[in-house]
This record gives C-alpha cells, structure tokens and sequence, in this order.
C-alpha cells in the first residue's frame, strides 16, 4: 500500500510546491514539444526494427529450402539433360520434390525486368528446376559433382549466395533501429534535463526564499521532478498516438512488393509502441531528478 500511497501522491503533488513551477512557458512547452517529437521517431524506430526482423525471417525461411538448377545445353540435348537432372534429383537423400518449370512460370519470372510479352521459347533462356529439399536438407556439392558428370550442362544454385548477404542486411537494419531508439532515449533525456535546469535557474530567487523558511532540497526537487514527469508523459503519449496513425496510414504489404511497403507493425506489435510514453516519463523521472539535485547544489 505504500508504494502506491507514494505513487498517488506523485501525481496529485503538492499545490504549494507546485508554485515553484512555471506551469507554462519556454520550459514547459520545450519540454512538451521534445517528449511528443522524440516519441513520434521511436515509434518509425521500433516500426524500422520490427520490419527488419520480419523480413530477415521470411528470406531466410523462404530461400533456405529451395534450390535451382539451371540447364543451358543445346535444343536437341535440353529435353534429354531435364529429364536427367530430375531422375537424379529423385534419388537424391533430401529433395522432397524437384519439377521443370514452363515457359509460363519462366516468362512470369522474367516479366518484371523484360516486360509479359518476352517471347522465351526463341531466347536461349536455360531451362529451369524448382528444388524443394527436406527439413535435413541434402549434400549439395556431392550433387553438384554428380550433376558435373551426368548432365555438364547443369548448375545448382543452392541460393546461400543469395540468401546471407540479404539477411545480414536485414538484421543490421534492425540493429540500426534499436540502435536509434537508444540514441532517442538519451536524447530525450539530455533535453529534459536543459528544460529542467533552465527552469531552476529561472527559478533560483523563489528557491531561497523556499529555504529560508525551512524547506528542504528533496520538497523542492520533488515539484520539479513531478511536473516535467507528467509533461514529458503527456508530450510522449501524443507523439506516440501521431506516430502510431501514420505508421498505420502507410501502404501494407499486401498492395506492393517493396520492403518500405511493410514497414509496421502487426498484430500484437501494435501494443508495443504503447510503452514508449512509460517510457518517456521513467526517463524524464531520472533526468530531472539528478538534474535538480544537481542544481539545488549550485543555487545558494
């Protein structure tokens, strides 16, 4: 009961106190206008990491049991050389299924670089087959060894130089973002604690005579520490509001193929942002807390 008699009291505060405090003006609104600001780009950060995380997992998951191989060999050998990489693939420990793709699949396949109406049956466009291996997965150089010798025309491309540069890229992506909510966060911090010692130094003649008729440092910081709590709380929580709607305004998905499309959150994400104005206020608590002690001690 304690804790939360403490915590009511914090927020009720004490009106006499509370005098010492400009409830407006250039610390204030600063104050107001910074917590509602840095919250806004948080919440891209979070978005930014969370995206990030989703995309590193559906390229790894979708490229890491799949495989190609492709056959350039003459016209007269290709039909052969397909028919005898899939028999070896059917024997293959590993490989849950392999077919040929058609021209159509092919055509589909080339139609964002080279337009829907590429004529693929009279370009020398090597014939394609989809690999889908088993959760064990097979040996891929001892078949790229048997395919040498059984169909030299053939190639395998297990996708990994594909798939590890893009998902590097996605993780340092997410990093970045996580990195840049941190860099928030203590930028938060470094402002809230300015607004707070500009507004004790605006303050410094009402402070001593606060001590000279007996109270003490910890009343008076305590006035500070609670109204810029509750500024940077109600300044965060509108930022993260905004922040939320425009993430929630970008174009999903679903509507384009463009990672940027994505950028989000999803489910039960959307609670995430949510703890950003918490968040805020702990920092701003700790900030202006050493900063008027800090500042009390200058003030004599």
């Amino acid at each position: 009961m304690r804790p939360l008699r403490a915590f009511i009291s914090f927020l009720v505060g004490d009106p006499r106190a509370d005098r010492v405090v400009p409830p407006s003006g250039v610390a204030a609104h600063l104050t107001t206008f910074a917590a509602a600001a840095m919250a806004f780009l948080a919440v891209f950060a979070l978005a930014l990491s969370l995206s990030a995380g989703r995309l590193a997992e559906r390229w790894s998951s979708a490229l890491a049991q799949s495989s190609t191989v492709r056959i350039s060999a003459p016209d007269d050998q290709r039909a052969a050389q397909t028919q005898a990489v899939l028999d070896i693939l059917a024997e293959t420990p590993g490989v849950e299924s392999a077919r040929a793709l058609s021209d159509a699949e092919q055509r589909a396949l080339l139609a964002p670089w080279f337009g829907a109406d590429l004529p693929v049956e009279t370009l020398p466009i090597p014939q394609l087959i989809e690999v889908v291996e088993t959760q064990a997965g097979y040996d891929a150089e001892g078949l790229r060894l048997r395919l040498r010798a059984e169909a030299p025309g053939a190639i395998l491309d297990d996708h990994t130089r594909w798939r590890r540069p893009l998902v590097r890229a996605a993780d340092r992506l997410r990093s970045l973002g996580w990195t840049s909510i941190l860099l928030i966060t203590l930028t938060t911090g470094a402002m809230i604690t300015l607004a707070a010692n500009a507004a004790l130094a605006a303050n410094a003649q009402v402070i001593a005579v606060l001590r000279l008729v007996g109270a003490r440092d910890t009343y008076i910081a305590r006035a500070f520490v609670r109204r810029f709590t509750l500024r940077s709380l109600t300044g965060a929580a509108i930022g993260t509001a905004l922040g939320m709607l425009a993430v929630w305004a970008l174009p999903s998905a679903e509507t384009a193929s463009s990672f940027l499309t994505g950028l989000g959150f999803s489910g039960a994400s959307w609670l995430l942002p949510l703890t950003i104005p918490p968040l805020a206020a702990i920092v701003a608590f700790w900030a202006t807390r050493a900063a008027s002690f800090r500042a009390l001690k200058e003030v004599r």
